[in-house]
């Protein structure tokens, strides 16, 4: 897989907590933000299989 930059314009208090949060789990801001959009899409994706699991065997 490739990778690609994407560049952002954050407010100052909100690129302070970012880095707080990375700091305390030892990480770079980047490496940070990256996981955190990773697990927020795996959560989409799962709850999309689980509606869909749901919808195939008539769960209400």
């Amino acid at each position: 897989m490739g990778t690609s930059v994407l560049s952002l314009r954050i407010d100052h208090d909100l690129l302070e907590r970012l880095r707080h949060q990375a700091a305390k789990r030892g990480m770079s801001v980047q490496d940070y933000v990256v996981r955190t959009l990773v697990r927020h899409d795996f959560d989409e994706r799962f709850q999309a299989a689980v509606e869909e699991t749901e919808r195939f065997y008539g769960v209400p």
